[in-house]
């Protein structure tokens, strides 16, 4: 008799409980036909949501920045691959390489490696501007308890963090990325013809290990504190100097993007002509390898091919660079002003 009594109120609160619930999913409906930009920015205040957003943004503003770019940057990755080894020789142009890739196939050759491009924006973008919003509220926040402000030393540490934290995650995605794109340069039986960022991963990781997804790391790392801190420290520093002037906001963020672009390639190009070598070679029959490691490559280079061969396709990669610095930055800031 008891066990009957128990069943049945156990029924009777679950009953209970189901009511409840429905009823606080119809007020919930209720409110968010009533008014669905109230409920739309309460999700987005969520404590989850405030942590998760400048990831989101930031993951989104790099993934439309390389879908713009991704042909400037597939000729900036065949210029640093040019006269490998060599002093002298043809010198190419950005104008030569586009001409030789359009002789070769088609003009969507040009999007090659853009399924690995996104995922690296995915991964490395999110990384690197949510680790910088992260770490730059977070030092705000210590600035203001102590009566003071955050100036360019603060800025500075925070992309340079962000950077080389945001490499090391995203390194796999930009060796696939560079795999895709040097491969058309390999004699046609040589070739691997990488279906996606998919087939590259999984192809690399069979035939030469795991470990080989993280070949140059050390100068993507170094790569990216530099480009970080030239883009990101530079960016904020220009938004604040230029936020008394009489320019209008649209323009104080091109201008501030602008200046951050030449900065970032300024101080990254040599790190970013290391990495492309060091993750394009590939074993020779003999297990050796061209370059044992980035400050090795450093030395051949400037030795084999002189020191202004780590600045060639400056202006391609600073075309590079500026225009994907100022998109993913006014994405970035126009999601941030919209999910605020």
């Amino acid at each position: 008799m008891s066990t009957s009594n128990s069943i049945k109120q156990a029924a009777e609160a679950a009953r209970n409980k189901t009511s409840e619930a429905m009823d606080a999913t119809k007020r919930i409906a209720d409110t968010a036909k009533a008014d669905p930009i109230a409920v739309k920015n309460d999700f987005l205040h969520t404590p989850f949501m405030r942590g998760a957003l400048p990831f989101i943004n930031g993951g989104a503003a790099g993934m439309v920045a390389t879908t713009v770019i991704q042909p400037i940057d597939m000729i900036k990755v065949r210029l640093q691959l040019a006269g490998e080894g060599a002093r002298t020789g043809p010198k190419p142009t950005p104008i030569s390489v586009t001409r030789e890739i359009l002789a070769q196939g088609k003009v969507m050759d040009l999007y090659t490696g853009l399924s690995a491009g996104l995922l690296r924006q995915a991964v490395y973008t999110t990384a690197r501007l949510g680790f910088f919003d992260t770490f730059m509220n977070s030092l705000t926040v210590r600035a203001k308890e102590k009566g003071n402000q955050i100036g360019f030393k603060e800025r500075a540490a925070a992309g340079l963090s962000a950077g080389g934290l945001a490499a090391m995650i995203g390194n796999p995605a930009d060796l696939a990325l560079i795999r895709m794109q040097s491969d058309g340069l390999k004699p046609a039986a040589q070739r691997k013809n990488y279906k996606s960022v998919i087939d590259a991963l999984s192809s690399i990781a069979k035939s030469e290990g795991v470990g080989a997804l993280w070949a140059g790391a050390a100068p993507t790392v170094v790569r990216a504190m530099a480009l970080n801190f030239g883009q990101l420290a530079f960016f904020s520093e220009a938004k604040q100097r230029l936020k008394d002037t009489s320019m209008s906001a649209r323009a104080q963020t091109l201008t501030a993007s602008a200046v951050a672009g030449f900065f970032a390639s300024f101080f990254s190009l040599p790190f970013d002509f290391v990495k492309t070598r060091l993750q394009k070679q590939q074993k020779a029959p003999d297990g050796s390898l061209p370059y044992k490691g980035m400050m090795d490559c450093f030395k051949k280079v400037a030795r084999d091919e002189g020191l202004l061969r780590f600045y060639r396709g400056f202006s391609t990669y600073y075309v590079r660079i500026a225009p994907h610095a100022m998109v993913t930055l006014i994405v970035a800031d126009y999601l941030g002003f919209i999910t605020k």
